[in-house]
């Protein structure tokens, strides 16, 4: 059996940067992912003046509950999303002036339901071009709060922000969700407030915070479940293949781990535990259809492994994908095109019939980590793929492609 220590969870560490930067006191992160994406978010508070301290293994983060450090910064928030939505959110409960820009990747990403929300609560916030999309400036002057609807049909982050605004405002918040995707990220959201203090409470769509500010702690960081999905989805391809992730068990706080549950309808063996979750290959994969909208960043992994399955993969409710670091769903069609397999997709479906993948062929990346993540899980048995960006991993797993080639070499 093959042990896979994980990377810290992009997820909880963007948000555990938001938490302790807003924080009474000093917080240690432990086990922080380091990453383009968290390195990135880092690199933005330091420039809105917080103070970050980093060690091999632990970070340290000096929270101002008032606010960023500066009256006046300028934010590159790279490729990062929760950076780009978070960080705007974050300086908007302060005082100053905040500009805020991204790379042209996260430029097309949308921000409006974000940005629309703050200007409700009184926020002065300008888009410098396309409206609902970066760059913008925060005018700063703090957060009243009140209630607010929302619709976050596009992206849980959006909730995410606001959530961790509303101990930050001087009333707190009432957030009416409209829609929701990838709910399980929001649980998250809502665990790691009330790690820090916050009070917290859903009613039905309606979600209010209190004003409680939040208070510094030492933090460990969980293993990403989204990156531990390449090497479940791999040991259920591979003949007698397994692996165990250590730190993801049933306490677990991503709802990406529910990936394995996919696996088992497809007639893998799998074991959660407390502290572990191990994936065993049982020779056989079933097609199924199943709905994906609350694990969609796992969509690209499954669709990289359908092919193999002995019946037709239908994966539904994912339109959020065409939304993310490239539109994944009809990047994952163009790909498996291009190694002869037969694929259907709608607006939000996509549906993967059986064959053999046949290279050589070169997946078209579109600058997304996920993709080649997914198809380097398919290149185990499919000679001849390559990458025309395999760095691009660098946005959450720099060490992918050595750490998973180790693994691929494994009897």
């Amino acid at each position: 059996m093959t042990v896979i220590d994980i990377p810290g969870s992009k997820s909880v560490t963007a948000r555990a940067l938001f938490l302790a930067a807003a924080a009474e006191g000093t917080t240690t992160l432990l086990r922080p992912l380091v990453s383009d994406d968290t390195e990135g978010f880092a690199e933005g508070l330091r420039a809105l003046g917080y103070a970050v301290r980093k060690e091999p293994g632990a970070w340290h983060i000096e929270g101002r509950p008032a606010g960023p450090g500066v009256a006046e910064a300028d934010v590159y928030c790279r490729d990062g999303a929760t950076t780009a939505r978070f960080l705007p959110t974050l300086a908007a409960a302060g005082r100053g002036t905040f500009r805020f820009d991204a790379s042209a990747q996260m430029r097309r990403r949308p921000l409006g339901p974000l940005t629309t929300a703050l200007r409700e609560l009184g926020v002065d916030l300008r888009h410098g071009g396309k409206d609902g999309h970066h760059p913008l400036a925060v005018h700063a002057d703090g957060v009243k709060g009140g209630a607010l609807t929302l619709d976050a049909g596009q992206s849980s982050q959006y909730l995410t922000a606001l959530l961790m605004l509303g101990p930050l405002t001087a009333e707190g918040l009432d957030i009416t969700v409209t829609d929701l995707v990838s709910e399980p990220y929001v649980e998250i959201t809502l665990a790691m407030m009330r790690d820090f203090g916050a009070e917290v409470v859903r009613d039905g769509r309606t979600y209010r915070v209190a004003p409680t500010g939040y208070r510094a702690r030492t933090y460990g960081i969980e293993p990403d479940a989204s990156t531990a999905s390449y090497f479940f989805a791999a040991a259920a391809l591979r003949p007698g293949g397994s692996v165990t992730v250590p730190g993801l068990g049933t306490g677990a706080l991503q709802g990406d781990l529910a990936f394995v549950d996919v696996l088992r309808r497809m007639g893998a063996d799998v074991e959660v535990t407390e502290g572990a979750t191990t994936v065993r290959s049982t020779g056989t994969l079933r097609g199924l259809t199943v709905n994906m909208r609350d694990i969609s960043d796992t969509m690209p992994t499954l669709a990289a492994i359908a092919p193999f399955a002995d019946g037709p993969v239908r994966i539904e409710d994912v339109a959020n994908t065409r939304v993310k670091e490239c539109d994944r769903l009809d990047a994952c069609a163009e790909n498996l095109r291009r190694l002869g397999i037969t694929v259907r997709t709608g607006p939000d479906w996509i549906e993967i019939h059986p064959g053999t993948p046949a290279g050589p062929a070169e997946i078209a990346t579109h600058g997304d980590h996920r993709i080649v993540m997914s198809f380097a899980v398919t290149a185990l048995r499919t000679p001849g793929i390559a990458f025309d960006d395999p760095g691009c991993v660098k946005k959450t797993f720099p060490d992918f492609h050595r750490v998973f080639g180790a693994f691929a070499r494994t009897p």
